[in-house]
């Protein structure tokens, strides 16, 4: 059995992106959110096969014996398990990620502060 702790491939992530989106549907339904250059429609199931696979996505039958894709983890599981993935591989903590942010002025002292008042409201 699959744990959902694999790394996922760009389209991959592309994919489950569209299904927590619009999602449930069919990979044929599907391929009308991805952008241009759309994959094939073999293409496209292959991505969504290997996601079921790797415990991302689930399906159940529809009419007509099409199958409807939906994702079995939460985008907000996805989210804080890369972030968490990143910050340890690139930064090896949460300071120096954050000392990054600050030195690429991709973070402010009004967002810094707000970060704060999340720490200091999650602790209590």
């Amino acid at each position: 059995m699959t744990t959902t702790s694999e790394k996922l491939t760009d389209k991959e992530e592309e994919t489950m992106l569209l299904l927590w989106e619009h999602g449930p549907c069919t990979v044929k339904d599907l391929l009308q959110y991805y952008s241009e250059p759309r994959p094939h429609i073999n293409t496209a199931s292959s991505f969504v096969r290997s996601l079921e696979a790797k415990g991302y996505v689930g399906h159940q039958q529809g009419r007509y014996g099409s199958y409807n894709y939906f994702a079995i983890k939460s985008k907000s599981d996805y989210r804080r398990n890369a972030i968490s993935k990143m910050i340890g591989r690139y930064f090896g903590n949460c300071f120096s990620m954050v000392s990054q942010l600050v030195e690429d002025e991709q973070i402010d002292a009004c967002q810094l502060e707000q970060l704060l008042d999340m720490v200091k409201n999650k602790r209590h």
